[in-house]
C-alpha cells in the first residue's frame, strides 16, 4: 500500500479547525485551545494559530482573489477544496516566509487527501497563478474599505454611520491584527515568579492588576496551570472591577447576582473584591456550567453556580448588586474571533437585542431598592447596547443611569486603574454616562459598560 505524501502537522491542523469552524458554531479561539492543538510543538501549534486566525481575518478578500482566477467564477466549490485554496493563498500572500512551493504543494495535498483528488489539479493551478497576480484596494469609502480589510460591506457602513469613516478604518485595522495577550495577576508576587521563568511581562493600561506577555509561553507556567495567573482582557476584567466596586463599602454582607456567569473571568473578579458577599452564578448553558464550577471551585463556599435562566429566576430572592453581562453579536472580539464577520448578519441584532432586554429586566427586577445593576457587552452595536439601556429604563421608571465618571475616579483612589487608564477612560464615556471601549483605543476587545440603580 502507498504511503501518502506527507501534510506537515500544523497545516493539517489547520485544515481541521478551519473545517470545525465552517460546520460551526465553534468559535477559533476556543479550538485553538483544544488538546489536539496544545499537542503540537510550539513552532507548529504557532503556525497552525497564525494559518487558522490569517485565513478567518482575510477569508472576504481571499475569496474574491481566489474566485477571478477560478475558470467559473461563479462555481460552488465543496468546502474542503476552498479551504485549501485559502489555507494556500494566505500563506502566498500573507506570509513572507513561507515558502511559495511548500504552500502550494500541501494544499494540493490537503484536497487529496480530503477525497477530492479530481479537484487538485485546479488548486495546484490557481494557487499558481495567483501567486504571480497582483491586486490593489483602496479605503476611500466603505465599500472599499471593508475588501480591503476584509469585512463585510454592510458591517463596514454601518460602523461609518455611527462612527465615521476614520474610526471605521481603526476598528477594521485593529480586527486585523493578533490581540494582546493579557493576564490578571493573582498576587504582585507571581510576576516576579513569571519573569525569573523569562515570560516578559508589560504593566496593563487600564489596571495595575493586569499584565500584556511580550514573550514567553506563559500557559505552560506552573503560576498559570495552578491558577494564580489567569488570561483574561483586560477590558473584560474591567467590567468585573466596575461591577464590583459598585457595592457600597458597608460591612454588612452582600448578595451578589451574576446574570450570564460562564466561562467565570469576571465572577471571580466580584468574589475577590467582595470576599463577604455571597454569590449566584447563573449559567443556563448545562455544557458550560460544569467549567464554571470547576474554576470557581476556590470560593465554593460562598459562590453558587446554578444551571439556571437569570430571567427565570425566583421573585423572593433578592439582591444588592447584579451582573448582566449579557450574550451579544461579539463584534468587539473580532481580532479574537475573526469568523464572527462571516456568521453574523444585520438582522441578527434585533434577535440579540430581545433577549439582552430581558436579561437586564431581570436584573432590575432581582435587585432591592437602592441595589445596582451593571449591563455590559463586548459588541460594538448601539441596538445592543445604548438602545437596550434606554428601552429598559423606559418600562422600568424606578430604574436610572448612573454616570460612570465617579466610578473611574473611585477605582483610582483605589489603586485598581493606572492614572493614565483613569483619564483615558474619561475620554470613552458617552453622552449618557456609560463606558464605550473601542478596539483599539486600549490593547483591549470592545466593550460597553452602563451602572444603573433601582430606587
Amino acid at each position: 500500500m502507498s504511503r501518502l505524501p506527507a501534510i506537515s502537522k500544523a497545516r493539517k491542523a489547520a485544515f481541521d479547525l478551519l473545517m470545525a469552524v465552517q460546520r460551526g458554531p465553534s468559535h477559533s479561539d476556543d479550538l485553538l485551545r483544544a488538546k489536539a492543538v496544545n499537542a503540537l510543538s510550539a513552532p507548529d501549534r504557532n503556525l497552525a494559530t497564525a494559518l487558522v486566525l490569517g485565513v478567518l481575518r482575510w477569508q472576504i478578500q481571499l475569496d474574491h482573489q481566489l474566485q477571478v482566477l477560478l475558470k467559473r467564477p461563479n462555481a460552488k466549490l465543496d468546502p474542503e477544496v476552498l479551504i485549501a485554496l485559502r489555507l494556500g493563498a494566505f500563506q502566498l500572500l500573507h506570509m513572507d516566509r513561507i515558502p511559495a512551493r511548500a504552500a502550494i504543494d500541501e494544499s494540493v495535498e490537503l484536497a487529496k487527501q480530503a477525497g477530492h483528488k479530481f479537484a487538485s489539479g485546479m488548486v495546484n493551478a490557481v494557487l499558481r497563478k495567483l501567486g504571480s497576480s497582483s491586486f490593489n484596494f483602496s479605503e476611500e469609502t466603505a465599500a472599499q474599505l471593508a475588501m480591503a480589510q476584509a469585512y463585510p460591506a454592510w458591517m463596514v457602513e454601518r460602523w461609518a454611520n455611527f462612527y465615521g469613516l476614520e474610526t471605521a478604518r481603526a476598528l477594521c485595522r485593529h480586527g486585523q491584527t493578533q490581540p494582546a495577550l493579557t493576564v490578571r495577576l493573582g498576587s504582585p508576587t507571581v510576576e516576579a515568579e513569571l519573569m525569573a521563568a523569562g515570560i516578559l511581562l508589560e504593566p496593563g493600561e487600564l489596571l495595575t492588576a493586569a499584565r500584556t506577555v511580550v514573550s514567553g509561553d506563559i500557559t505552560a507556567s506552573p503560576a498559570f496551570l495552578e491558577g494564580r495567573v489567569r488570561l483574561q482582557d483586560e477590558g473584560s476584567q474591567l467590567v468585573a472591577e466596575v461591577a464590583a466596586g459598585a457595592i457600597d463599602s458597608s460591612p454588612n454582607e452582600k448578595k451578589i447576582l451574576d446574570c450570564c456567569a460562564a466561562p467565570g473571568g469576571k465572577t471571580l473578579i466580584l468574589a475577590e473584591r467582595n470576599p463577604q458577599a455571597s454569590i449566584l452564578a447563573c449559567e443556563s448553558s448545562p455544557r458550560r456550567l460544569e467549567p464554571l464550577r470547576k474554576r470557581l471551585a476556590a470560593h465554593a463556599d460562598r459562590v453558587e453556580c446554578r444551571l439556571a435562566d437569570a430571567t427565570a429566576l425566583a421573585e423572593d430572592q433578592v439582591f444588592d448588586l447584579a451582573l448582566a453581562d449579557v450574550p451579544c453579536s461579539g463584534t468587539g472580539t473580532l481580532g479574537r474571533n475573526p469568523e464572527i464577520r462571516h456568521r453574523l448578519h444585520a438582522e441578527d441584532f434585533a434577535r440579540q437585542a430581545e433577549r439582552q432586554r430581558a436579561l437586564l429586566h431581570a436584573a432590575l427586577c432581582a435587585v432591592r431598592p437602592g441595589g445596582r445593576v451593571v449591563y455590559s457587552t463586548c459588541s460594538l452595536e448601539p441596538e445592543e447596547n445604548e438602545q437596550v439601556v434606554a428601552a429598559v429604563l423606559a418600562e422600568f421608571p424606578s430604574a436610572r443611569r448612573i454616570p460612570l465618571g465617579p466610578s473611574i475616579e473611585a477605582l483610582l483612589s483605589h489603586a485598581i486603574l493606572t492614572s493614565s487608564g483613569a483619564e483615558r477612560l474619561h475620554g470613552c464615556l458617552t453622552p449618557e454616562g456609560a463606558l464605550r471601549l473601542l478596539p483599539g483605543a486600549f490593547h483591549t476587545d470592545g466593550f460597553f459598560i452602563a451602572l444603573m440603580d433601582k430606587r
